[in-house]
């Protein structure tokens, strides 16, 4: 049943500023006050009380503007309020994610695979994490020595050629996938820190990461990569969100809008 407001005992101008912000304020629906329905009815009040004195300037124009708009508002069910959607679902998949700052203790071949490298890697845990990366047409082996990298931490490990792999080094690429950087974390951030996207109020709000089955079961990861480039100035961003630490932003040395694995 649509629900109705007291009309007759509101001025016409009253009805008429009310009919505008209940067209902001209400979702369309069965149960709201339309502003064509509150300017149409402005209408007709108009004319048969043309002569009569105008109540815009009356002292009580906008209470009565604003109890009528308010009134119309609560016939919104909350189901239907803007708050209950989320507001940006691919940083929220991102904030399911455990990324990480890591420091690379060790460096080698695979000996099975002609294109990995075997790192262990520092990431803030008791016992550094054993990673296999592609990486070695693009980063030369001594370039991997202690260098400070982006991991990816809540993968489910792999086996990849007999190395079980828990976890993935994040990477800047061109379009050709020609020229390849590890993302480097800012001066002063140490293994362990996890990266967030935004500002330091996002970091506050930031949720635990979910658990790898979950990240695999949801596809996490497969929707949060496509978002994930360098802008113009080497800066790693999920959309318009910056990443970065306490310390700063994650940079690729020199890749400009580059995509980010």
């Amino acid at each position: 049943m649509a629900t109705t407001i007291g009309l007759r005992s509101i001025s016409s101008c009253s009805l008429f500023r009310a009919g505008k912000a209940a067209a902001v304020a209400v979702a369309p629906s069965s149960n709201s006050i339309t502003f064509r329905s509150l300017s149409r009815y402005h209408s007709l009040l108009h004319r048969r009380l043309r002569g009569a004195p105008s109540f815009c300037t009356s002292p009580n124009a906008d209470a009565e503007a604003s109890a009528a708009a308010a009134a119309a508002t609560t016939a919104v069910a909350p189901s239907e309020s803007s708050d209950d959607q989320p507001k940006d679902p691919i940083k929220d998949a991102a904030n399911m994610l455990d990324i990480r700052v890591g420091r690379i203790i060790k460096a080698w071949r695979h000996e099975e695979a002609d294109s990995l490298y075997v790192e262990e890697v520092d990431v803030g845990e008791p016992e550094p994490r054993t990673i296999c990366s592609g990486l070695v047409k693009y980063v030369p082996l001594e370039q991997l020595q202690d260098a400070k990298v982006v991991v990816l931490a809540n993968l489910k490990p792999r086996n990849m050629r007999g190395v079980k792999s828990s976890g993935m080094l994040m990477a800047a690429s061109d379009a050709s996938h020609e020229n390849v950087e590890l993302l480097v974390p800012p001066e002063g951030s140490v293994p362990g820190d996890r990266i967030w996207f935004g500002n330091e109020d996002d970091k506050e709000n930031q949720p635990e990461p979910t658990t790898p089955n979950q990240v695999q079961k949801k596809k996490v990861w497969e929707t949060v990569q496509p978002h994930l480039k360098t802008n113009a100035s080497c800066i790693a961003m999920l959309g318009e969100h910056l990443m970065r630490t306490s310390a700063g932003a994650v940079l690729s040395k020199s890749l400009k809008n580059a995509n980010i694995s």
